[in-house]
């Protein structure tokens, strides 16, 4: 039943949706509710007629599975001294978290290239979000090219909006079309995603871009990889060159300082915690902040060390899974966003069982594309060839 093509249709419109509506949306609510309706409603009702596959991905991926299990009932447990408003709804989150995680297997459907086709549109739609950001602010509102871009909708957070750019970069070069129309197309949507990161000033978002780019050659082992890496490299120094007053100009905005405040409140309650979504404050000196700046550390400060070593479980199982399977296309857009992702979550993302969000596109999409890797394994040659768009 899930591979009918009304499901897909839904279920592929309900990835196009959690990828674009967080920009494109009216407001945060409507872009909940969608995701609801177009997203876990068909992952659970086709979770039954799906179990085969889903029984293929626990048999492939068990440890991450079981991990994450794991992380899920001792953040329930954590939930007895956390001082949360609506446990309930804290309930709820963990419960959507998996369903969006085993959307990917059921939407899937054993085919890998059909996750990449619809990741491609995706990408051209971040690029296309992008472009619009770039025309509205600078264009239309008239703000100093000096000043930093805001995106569109929930992308207007100049450090996350340009996290999501930035991976949408990252699984753009790994998912490039062959065709020469296509790749003049492919180069435009890089451009423009590039211009968001760095008209952004998010420093993370470039730094974890650049490495992540230059990394490529380590399992992209092709001539057109190097090429890529070598020229975005001299991009990169050419960028600084002419924006180093723009990217000197406010030091290391308190990162080491909130660093090593967040270890200190991690002593403080190494072992359980403040409990799953508790809220805290990281004093500096005479000032408070939000939050950690650091995925690890976030979750050390609510979830303590088991919590923490539960998640790297997670986390480096993924790298695993992407590592063994590196000669298919989906592997290396996987270990791409990986790299990206682990490096992101050092600057500033600070929610993991949040409401769908930015974050999650260096989270929680990485982990579920990962699934997906169940069925890149025996017919490698078959998706490393699936780079065009379809019906192309």
């Amino acid at each position: 039943m899930q591979g009918s093509r009304w499901v897909q249709g839904w279920m592929a419109f309900g990835l196009l949706w959690f990828l674009l509506a967080i920009a494109l949306a009216p407001t945060n609510k409507i872009y909940q509710q969608g995701l609801v309706v177009f997203l876990w409603l068909p992952a659970i009702l086709f979770a039954w007629p799906a179990r085969n596959r889903l029984l293929e991905l626990w048999r492939a991926q068990r440890f991450i599975y079981l991990a994450l299990l794991a992380l899920a009932v001792w953040a329930l447990i954590t939930l007895s001294w956390a001082e949360a408003s609506e446990p309930v709804r804290e309930i709820k989150r963990l419960f959507y978290i998996m369903v969006f995680l085993l959307f990917f297997a059921i939407f899937a459907d054993g085919r890998p290239e059909r996750v990449i086709r619809f990741m491609q549109w995706g990408g051209l739609g971040l690029a296309l979000i992008a472009l619009l950001s770039l025309v509205r602010y600078y264009g239309i509102e008239g703000h100093q090219w000096t000043a930093r871009l805001e995106g569109l909708g929930k992308l207007a957070h100049p450090i996350l909006g340009a996290y999501v750019a930035g991976l949408a970069a990252i699984w753009m070069l790994h998912w490039m079309p062959r065709q020469t129309g296509l790749q003049i197309l492919w180069g435009v949507a890089l451009a423009m995603l590039g211009m968001f990161v760095v008209t952004s000033q998010s420093r993370g978002a470039a730094l974890a871009l650049l490495l992540s780019v230059l990394a490529m050659p380590l399992y992209c082992r092709d001539q057109r990889t190097r090429v890529i890496s070598a020229t975005v490299l001299v991009l990169a120094m050419l960028t600084f060159w002419l924006l180093e007053p723009l990217v000197m100009a406010r030091g290391a905005s308190y990162r080491p300082e909130i660093f090593m405040s967040s270890l200190q409140m991690i002593a403080e309650r190494p072992w359980g915690g403040i409990g799953l979504a508790g809220d805290y404050r990281v004093p500096v000196g005479g000032r408070l902040f939000d939050h950690a700046h650091n995925l690890f550390t976030h979750i050390a400060i609510q979830l303590g060390l088991p919590g923490l070593l539960l998640w790297c479980l997670v986390w480096f199982a993924v790298l695993r899974e992407a590592w063994r399977t590196k000669d298919t296309l989906l592997g290396q857009g996987v270990l791409g966003m990986w790299i990206f992702s682990l490096l992101a979550m050092q600057f500033d993302a600070a929610s993991l069982t949040g409401t769908p969000r930015a974050e999650w596109f260096i989270s929680w999409l990485p982990i579920g594309l990962a699934s997906v890797l169940t069925w890149a394994r025996p017919n490698p040659v078959a998706v490393i060839k699936s780079r065009a768009l379809p019906n192309q």
